[in-house]
């Protein structure tokens, strides 16, 4: 097996590990070669391509890998119910906005990449990090962009304006699709508040985030404003749910929509392009970037055989194309990405993902989405004064910010 991380780097992020590790749990002993078994959870997508790496790491090791295949709705609830208790696998599949709950609660060991983060895409590693550690070895990287169906529209326009009156020209029911519903959606309509210069967050010039809320003021209020003008234009409508939305616009209702590469599946027989989001506040478009990982418990004894298995197996170009193929999201590890963006749908939300940033993974992130969308929902309703109920959303954010 062809080996990408050389041995030290792989002792000095099991020292970096077993340093935060406690002495209790039911796993065994770590052991450099042969005889160690290390348990990890998958999930459905994501267990064929561990699978192949970890009996390539058998193979070569004599060690054993347990894969546990688990409902992904599950696997966070569960891990931090288990790994307290001693309990729970050595390493898990998960989110990088898993990562401000699960270090709260103690139950995530941090991975020191050392000179391989250079190998990764920045905004990856970035997700991950957390007060200066990283905690989690990035494989997957997701985030919004603009479908578009070629057989109604040629490109799409720098800017939002441009985009809806190409849109109107198509002569369907539909300029554009976005999800919206009742509830709202902060996380899709997202990359539009950003361009009128309000981010959820303040961050940092590493590009992590602050607890400072940043999405009030003149700013906040001029998108504000933005939605209930959409709303009254119909642009943007509660009753635009997520399956309407994407049935609209695989029945060819619509040039554009607004989504990710979960959308695919539905568009089969159309000839899709992805393109960025345009502006509609005048600064850049940023859309939230998910990025999945695999974590290594801290409870874990067997810190050695997991260091082995994720930098030498699950960080290889091979393992993380293979991911891709898995789950149509774009590799963190930049060498896959390359490979893997010669599809130009796959280089097309690469392309997107220029301006994106990660989804805050902070414990204040938690008090922010049950004020969030429906607040949104009602804007865009007209159930809603936009200015006083945007001002009247910050408040109530930091309110609940100021109680955790």
């Amino acid at each position: 097996m062809r080996r990408s991380i050389p041995v030290a780097a792989v002792l000095g992020l099991a020292l970096a590990l077993t340093s935060c590790s406690s002495d209790t749990d039911a796993s065994s002993d770590d052991t450099a070669a042969g005889g160690g078994t290390l348990t990890i959870w998958v999930d459905e997508t994501r267990a064929a391509p561990v699978e192949a790496a970890a009996a390539q790491y058998e193979e070569a090791t004599g060690n054993t890998v347990k894969l546990v295949q688990k409902n992904y709705d599950d696997i966070r609830p569960d891990f931090l119910a288990q790994v307290p208790t001693g309990e729970g696998p050595d390493i898990t599949v998960g989110a990088h906005d898993w990562l401000g709950e699960l270090t709260t609660n103690g139950v995530v060991a941090p991975i020191e990449l050392g000179d391989a983060a250079a190998g990764f895409e920045p905004v990856a590693v970035d997700a991950f990090t957390f007060d200066g550690s990283v905690y989690a070895l990035p494989y997957a990287i997701e985030n919004i962009a603009i479908i578009r169906n070629t057989a109604l529209a040629d490109s799409t326009p720098a800017t939002f304006d441009e985009m809806i009156a190409m849109g109107r020209a198509a002569g369907t029911q539909y300029p554009f699709l976005a999800q919206v519903g009742e509830t709202g959606d902060g996380y899709t309509l997202y990359p539009f508040q950003t361009s009128f210069g309000a981010p959820v967050f303040a961050q940092n010039d590493d590009g992590s985030y602050t607890s400072e809320l940043a999405l009030g003021g003149d700013a906040g209020n001029d998108f504000a404003q933005w939605l209930a003008d959409q709303g009254a234009a119909k642009v943007l409508d509660v009753s635009m749910t997520y399956d309407i939305a994407v049935q609209a616009f695989a029945d060819g209702q619509s040039p554009y929509i607004l989504g990710g590469p979960w959308m695919l599946d539905s568009f089969q027989d159309l000839d899709l392009a992805i393109d960025p989001i345009p502006s509609a506040g005048g600064e850049p478009a940023q859309p939230f970037t998910g990025v999945a990982g695999f974590y290594v418990s801290a409870q874990s004894k067997n810190q050695l055989l997991a260091a082995d298995f994720l930098t030498n197996y699950m960080a290889t170009k091979e393992a993380q194309v293979a991911l891709y193929e898995a789950g149509d999201r774009t590799p963190a590890l930049s060498a896959a990405a390359d490979e893997v963006s010669s599809d130009p749908i796959a280089a097309g939300f690469r392309a997107a993902s220029a301006d994106a940033v990660p989804m805050p993974s902070i414990p204040e992130m938690g008090s922010v989405w049950s004020f969030w969308g429906v607040t949104e929902a009602g804007i865009i309703s007209g159930a809603t004064e936009p200015v006083a109920g945007w001002e009247k959303m910050s408040t109530d954010i930091q309110g609940a910010i100021d109680a955790s």
